[in-house]
C-alpha cells in the first residue's frame, strides 16, 4: 500500500513552512469512533492513575477525564491480568453510555499487549523496552549483529501486528529518550537520532507486514531534546514516503506551573511548526487537570488561519541554523546581554508604586528597611522598565533602570539607567550612553538596512503586531543571521487581554519555541493590570528553564502517575519539594516505578524511584546508590546524599 500523500507534502525538512502557519497533513488513523490525523482536530488524551484491577475505579476515572475534555484514554496493562480486565473496564463504560476509545499502554509484556489489542481501541508500545531487557550496556555490533538483532525484534513484534491488523486496532509507536534499548544506544547513543532510529525500526517492520495504523511520538523530559527528535522524525519518515499522525507530549513534566510551562515549551513548540496531531500533557496532579491544558493548546491554533504551502516554502539547506541541534545564536555581549552571559529577565514596573521599594519583592528582591538593604532570590530580575516615572527610593545596585529615552536624556544622574528608543529615536538622535542602549524594533514592519547602522552598545528589543507572532519574530532572527549582524536580542511579548493560566502557556508556546532554536538574549512579557508582577517575573524564569537556556531553581522530572505508581505521587513530590525546592540548578527524578526510571529520570542528578511497596531506591544520575530504603526514611536519605555532594546554594545578599 503505497502512502501518496506525503509524497505531495515535503521532499525534505520538518515542516510545510517557516513563514506561516501551516499543519502537516498526516494519514488519517481510525481509533474506534475518534479518527486522527488527516484534517481532524487536534485531539486531547490522558492516562488514568487508579490501579487497572479496579474496575469501578477505573471506569469513575476515565468518565471524570471524558467530562474534562478527553478524546482517548490511556490505561496501563503491565501484566496479562490487567491486559484481561481491560474488556471488564470497557464493558462497564458502555454501560454507562461512554464509547471513549481505550488505549493500552504496555511496556516489557508482549502477551499483555497482544491480549489488550484484542479488546481496546489502541495499544502504545515502547520500541525501547518490548522486545529488549535493558542492562545499560554498551556493546560494539558488526552489520551480521545488529541485523540479527532487528530479526528477532521482528519475530517478536509480529504477532501484535498481525492481531492488530485483524481486529482493526489502532498502533502507538513509542519512544521515550531515558528508555532507548542497549542497541540503539550502542549505535547512536542517547541522542535525538537514536530516539527516530528507535521508532523507525518498528514503523519499518509495520509496513513490511502492510500495517498502517500507526501514531508515533518521541517524549522526553528535555524540551529540546524532544523537539529535535520529533522534528528529526518528520524529516526520516518523510524521506521514506511515510506521514504518520503524531503524539506530542512532555514526559515528566512534574505539577503546577512548572509542569504547564514546560509543557508548553515542547508541545506549542512543535504546534507552531504545524506539527502534532494529539495531545497529552503529562502533569504529576489528577488526569482530569491535564485535558484543559491541552486543550487550551490545541484550540490557539484551530483558530489560525490555515495557508497552503509546498516544499517550495521552505528550503531547509538555506537555513542559517539547525532545528536538529541546539545552538545559541553568536551574539557580542554589551554588558551583562548577550554573549556567553545567560538570558536576561526584564519587567515593566512603571506601573507600581515607585515610592515603596517594598513591590520589589514580586521582581526577586526583598527590601529590608532596618538594615536599608536588599535581599536577592534566584530569580530576581535583570532590568525593570520605568518609562517616564521616577522612583523615590535607590533601586538594587545590580538592578539596571530602563527609561524612555527623553525621559532618561534628563536624568541628572544616569548611574545604572539606561535609554530605550525607538529604532529612528536612536538614528536621529547623537545623545547615547556609552554602555548600553535599548532599541525597539517590530518584527513584522523593520529594515535591515537601518539595523546595520546600530553601534556596538545597542540591544535589540524585539516586538511584534503580526497575528502569528512567533513566526515573524523567527524570521527576524533569520535576517539577522544571514545579515551577519549579532546584536543581543530581547525579546518582548505583550498578552492584555489574557487570564493568568492562558498567558503562561501562550507565552511559554511563543518565547519557547524561539528559545529552543537558539534565538533569544532575554524576555520581557507584559500582560494586564490583574495579572501580578511575580506571576510575570517566575512564567519569565520559567521559560528560560523550561528550554534548558537559564536554571534558576531545582528542576523536577516528576512522573504523572499511573496503575504501576507504587506510592502516592502528587504528596511524595510535594514533600520532596518543600525540603528542596531553595536549591538552584539541581534536577531530581521521582518516578513512580522502574518502568520510569532509571531510564526515565534521562539528565537528573538524583533519582527517588518506587521499587516496591513502601521501598524506594535512590540514585546519582543512573548510578543506583541505595536500594530498597523504607519511604518513611527515603526523603531524609535523599537529601543527605545531596548534602553529600555540597550541593545546596544559600540566599544572597546585596546592597
Amino acid at each position: 500500500m503505497e502512502n501518496t500523500t506525503a509524497k505531495q507534502l515535503l521532499t525534505g525538512g520538518y515542516c510545510n513552512s517557516l513563514d506561516q502557519y501551516s499543519r502537516f497533513v498526516t494519514r488519517e488513523v481510525k481509533i474506534g469512533d475518534v479518527p486522527m490525523g488527516g484534517n481532524n482536530p487536534i485531539r486531547i488524551q490522558s492516562m488514568t492513575t487508579t490501579d487497572t484491577m479496579d474496575t469501578i475505579g477505573t471506569v469513575e476515572q476515565t468518565i471524570r477525564m471524558v467530562e474534562s475534555g478527553c478524546e482517548y484514554v490511556r490505561i496501563t496493562a503491565p501484566s496479562m491480568k490487567e491486559a484481561e480486565n481491560l474488556a471488564q473496564i470497557k464493558k462497564e463504560l458502555r454501560y454507562r453510555g461512554y464509547n471513549v476509545p481505550l488505549v493500552a499502554d504496555i511496556h516489557f509484556t508482549p502477551n499483555a499487549a497482544e491480549s489488550a489489542a484484542r479488546i481496546v481501541e489502541k495499544v502504545r508500545i515502547n520500541p525501547g523496552n518490548y522486545a529488549d531487557k535493558k542492562r545499560f550496556e554498551n556493546i560494539d555490533y558488526t552489520t551480521d549483529a545488529y541485523n540479527a538483532e532487528l530479526s528477532r525484534i521482528y519475530k517478536k513484534f509480529a504477532p501484535l501486528v498481525k492481531i492488530c491488523k485483524e481486529y482493526g486496532t489502532a498502533m502507538r509507536i513509542g519512544t521515550n529518550h531515558g528508555s532507548l534499548s542497549d542497541r540503539i544506544m550502542s549505535q547512536y547513543g542517547d541522542t535525538p537520532r537514536g530516539m527516530v532510529e528507535s521508532a523507525m525500526e518498528f514503523i519499518r517492520i509495520c509496513e513490511d507486514l502492510n500495517y498502517y495504523n500507526l501514531v508515533i511520538s518521541m517524549k522526553a523530559s528535555n524540551t529540546q531534546v524532544m523537539v529535535q527528535a520529533y522534528r528529526l522524525l518528520v524529516e526520516t519518515m518523510v524521506k521514506e514516503g511515510m506521514n504518520y499522525p503524531l503524539h506530542l507530549g512532555v514526559t515528566e513534566a512534574g505539577d503546577g506551573e512548572d509542569g504547564r510551562i514546560k509543557s508548553a515549551v515542547g508541545i506549542g513548540t512543535l504546534l507552531e511548526d504545524g506539527l502534532g496531531d494529539t495531545i497529552r500533557v503529562s502533569l504529576t496532579e489528577d488526569p482530569e487537570f491535564e485535558a484543559p491544558v491541552a486543550k487550551a493548546l490545541a484550540d490557539r491554533y484551530s483558530q489560525r488561519n490555515q495557508h497552503t504551502s509546498s516544499a517550495e516554502n521552505f528550503k531547509l539547506k538555506d537555513l542559517p541554523y539547525s532545528p536538529y541541534a541546539y545552538s545559541r545564536r553568536n551574539t557580542h555581549a554589551v554588558q551583562h546581554v548577550g554573549g556567553h552571559f545567560h538570558p536576561l529577565v526584564m519587567l515593566d514596573v512603571s506601573g507600581e508604586n515607585l515610592k515603596d521599594p517594598f513591590f520589589l519583592k514580586e521582581a526577586g528582591y526583598s527590601y529590608q528597611a532596618m538594615l536599608d538593604k536588599y535581599n536577592m532570590a534566584d530569580q530576581a530580575c535583570d532590568l525593570v522598565y520605568l518609562g517616564d516615572e521616577l522612583p523615590s527610593f535607590t533601586f538594587p545596585g545590580n538592578l539596571a533602570q530602563i527609561y524612555n529615552y527623553n525621559t532618561w536624556n534628563k536624568l541628572k544622574d544616569k548611574q545604572n539607567c539606561f535609554p530605550l528608543f525607538t529604532l529612528d529615536e536612536y538614528l536621529e538622535n547623537s545623545i547615547h550612553d556609552s554602555l548600553l542602549n535599548l532599541v525597539s524594533v517590530n518584527a513584522a514592519d523593520f529594515d535591515l538596512s537601518k539595523l546595520t547602522t546600530l553601534d556596538e552598545t545597542a540591544v535589540i528589543i524585539l516586538e511584534s503586531s503580526a497575528t502569528d507572532h512567533m513566526t515573524v519574530q523567527r524570521l527576524f532572527f533569520t535576517s539577522l543571521l544571514n545579515a551577519g549582524l549579532t546584536f543581543p536580542v530581547i525579546i518582548k511579548r505583550s498578552y492584555p487581554a489574557l487570564d493568568a493560566d492562558t498567558l503562561q502557556l501562550y507565552a511559554a508556546t511563543d518565547l519557547g519555541a524561539l528559545f529552543t532554536d537558539g534565538f533569544g538574549d532575554g524576555v520581557w512579557l507584559n500582560a494586564g493590570d490583574d495579572i501580578s508582577l511575580s506571576l510575570i517575573n517566575s512564567t519569565s524564569f520559567g521559560i528560560l528553564q523550561a528550554t534548558r537556556t537559564r536554571i534558576s531553581k531545582t528542576e523536577y522530572i516528576s512522573c504523572p502517575s499511573c496503575g504501576r505508581t507504587l506510592f502516592d505521587l502528587q504528596e511524595t513530590t510535594q514533600q520532596i519539594r518543600s525540603r528542596t525546592d531553595h536549591l538552584k540548578g539541581i534536577k531530581i527524578g521521582i518516578m513512580g516505578c522502574i518502568v520510569n526510571g532509571p531510564g526515565e529520570m534521562a539528565d537528573a542528578d538524583y533519582g527517588y524511584v518506587g521499587t516496591g511497596p513502601g521501598k524506594i531506591t535512590l540514585y546519582r544520575g543512573k548510578e543506583v546508590v541505595k536500594k530498597n530504603v523504607d519511604s518513611a526514611n527515603a526523603l531524609d536519605d535523599l537529601i543527605g546524599l545531596i548534602r553529600e555532594d555540597g550541593n545546596w546554594i544559600e540566599t544572597r545578599e546585596i546592597h
